[in-house]
């Protein structure tokens, strides 16, 4: 259990922790406990920018690693995700939709993934638009929660909720084609008459 896969399992175990400061009020006034929220959603964040640095630069690469990564991924994701459509009644609708999107393309790609490692031992890593699809996850729910608190002055903003439609779009495109993407290049494995 090296450094970055310690980091992994954070960003799994924080999981339940943002989804649980996105749907309890904890008695915070609004605007602090979204800051608050998205701090911890923030540091949560960047252990994913770091384990994957640890471990290409100390050689600490490992397909336990390429498993746990993407996976707490998709907890933290998910989970935010989750505490968003319950937070925000405003969006509720369009955010179950692509949240939907999410969690089908994530059982798609996990399950291919597991597909691949059955037939030939090998462990798929994330790819570069899984790494942008996840970068786009992450800025929308960061901009979901903090538009409000930025914004909360100048009301078109603040009711129309502008960059939190731009980013969700984005988020969903991405996950998209990053799924499409998978299924093309790994399509090969799922032959039905094997």
């Amino acid at each position: 259990m090296n450094l970055p896969n310690k980091l992994s399992l954070i960003r799994i175990i924080m999981a339940p922790v943002i989804l649980f400061f996105l749907v309890v009020p904890l008695g915070i006034p609004e605007p602090w406990l979204s800051i608050l929220t998205a701090a911890l959603f923030a540091a949560t964040s960047i252990t994913d920018l770091l384990d994957g640095k640890i471990a290409r630069k100390h050689g600490l690469i490992t397909d336990f690693g390429k498993f746990i990564d993407p996976l707490a991924d998709k907890f933290l994701v998910i989970s935010a995700l989750l505490g968003i459509i319950v937070k925000y009644e405003w969006s509720r609708l369009a955010v179950v939709w692509a949240t939907a999107i999410v969690i089908l393309r994530e059982f798609a790609v996990t399950s291919m993934r597991m597909i691949v490692s059955n037939k030939d031992g090998t462990v798929i890593a994330a790819g570069w638009l899984g790494k942008v699809k996840t970068t786009l996850q992450l800025v929308f729910i960061h901009t979901i929660i903090l538009e409000p608190v930025i914004f909360g002055w100048f009301p078109p903003c603040r009711d129309w909720h502008i960059l939190s439609w731009i980013t969700m779009a984005g988020m969903v495109v991405m996950t998209l084609w990053s799924g499409i993407d998978y299924l093309r290049q790994y399509w090969k494995y799922l032959s039905p008459n094997k």
